[in-house]
């Protein structure tokens, strides 16, 4: 089966066909900033296919708790994801708006939504509820969704195919946004992320997790507004706020107090999720590092294990130097395996679009 990939990030529309075997057939990068999706450059570009797809999936971010599984797109779906925006208010009107550009272009292609949420909708009461006030709670819904678990899922099930059978994997999405997941037997149990992707670990241009009781004394204090506030914690704060700038790269280049903070912070409050992932599962017999920071930098993965060796972690610099593509670069005898997997968010969606697909009678039945 071809499916066509639609991941609509902060500033791009992806899309890419993948045939049966999942090697890529075809792929465009469309500029998409903000909430714009402009239709007829989508349509331009899929004029271009190479082989009709026999669907499409779909990146979404949030299908609240509705939504806890891909599934096919039509009317009351769309209805449903709109109503849905103000929870991801960055990202949902553009992963709606490419849904409808796709639709349009091929209207007799089936459509897949699958959701960064949708992963931790297993997270157990104890690691989704927060302990505010019943009332809170029930009358506006809040909880702990996590994100990215597209990579979550995708990353964990590459670690069994690489490993013998890991019942305890702790996942770490290390990219301008990152986020931890502990997947216990292939289900997710924990994660950092939460309400919001601002919770958790620093990031590029993230806080991560702070006192919100700073915040409610900074606001009695300053004349921010609140989407002032809001604008800092999203795109000021993180390796941005410590060092003047989101790249990983150059933060790592350099050797000021502010870059040595900046990857202090990043790295304390890593490997600090990750024991913490570890305890949500009772141990740990594989560690896998993903993203863009988490594939690209031996220095990070370095760090970040350097004081996990209670929980079994051991790496080999010249294996964790330079991996060979998908690569365990745990050191000889280490009982925890430590993973560099790429990021494929994309041959999940083709996974999950599959999957829905190939047990939709309907849609069985039109082929």
């Amino acid at each position: 089966m071809r499916v066509l990939i639609a991941n609509a990030g902060s500033s791009s529309l992806k899309l890419s066909l993948l045939d049966s075997d999942d090697a890529e057939l075809w792929g465009r990068e469309l500029d998409a900033p903000r909430a714009i999706v402009d239709a007829n450059a989508v349509a331009a570009a899929l004029a271009g296919l190479p082989a009709a797809p026999h669907a499409v999936g779909h990146r979404i971010v949030h299908g609240g708790e509705r939504f806890q599984a891909a599934v096919r797109i039509d009317a009351d779906v769309r209805k449903a994801l709109r109503e849905l925006i103000d929870l991801a208010p960055l990202h949902q009107p553009k992963s709606l708006a490419a849904a409808e550009a796709v639709g349009r272009a091929l209207p007799e292609v089936p459509s897949v939504a699958c959701f960064d949420t949708a992963f931790h909708a297993t997270l157990p009461a104890e690691a989704a509820v927060y302990p505010l006030p019943r009332s809170w709670r029930e009358r506006y819904g809040i909880r702990r969704f996590g994100f990215h678990g597209l990579s979550h899922a995708y990353a964990s099930r590459r670690a069994s195919e690489l490993v013998d059978a890991p019942a305890r994997v702790v996942t770490c999405h290390l990219g301008a946004g990152a986020s931890l997941c502990a997947v216990l037997d292939g289900r997710s149990v924990d994660t950092t992320m939460g309400f919001t992707p601002l919770e958790g670990l620093a990031m590029a241009t993230r806080s991560g997790s702070i006192d919100p009781g700073l915040l409610l004394w900074l606001q009695e204090r300053s004349r921010l507004s609140p989407a002032e506030m809001a604008h800092a914690l999203e795109y000021d704060s993180g390796l941005t706020g410590l060092a003047g700038t989101a790249e990983m790269q150059e933060v790592l280049a350099r050797d000021d107090d502010d870059a040595s903070l900046a990857l202090g912070v990043y790295v304390h409050r890593l490997r600090a999720g990750i024991a913490a992932m570890a305890a949500s599962l009772g141990g740990l017999d594989a560690l896998v590092f993903t993203g863009g920071v988490g594939e690209r930098s031996a220095r990070v993965r370095e760090l970040a294990c350097e004081r996990l060796a209670h929980l079994g972690v051991a790496i080999d610099g010249a294996r964790n130097e330079r991996p060979d593509g998908d690569a365990d670069v745990r050191a000889e005898g280490a009982g925890v395996a430590v993973l560099v997997v790429r990021a494929r968010e994309d041959l999940e969606i083709a996974h999950q679009t599959r999957g829905l697909l190939r047990s939709d009678v309907e849609y069985v039945a039109e082929r």
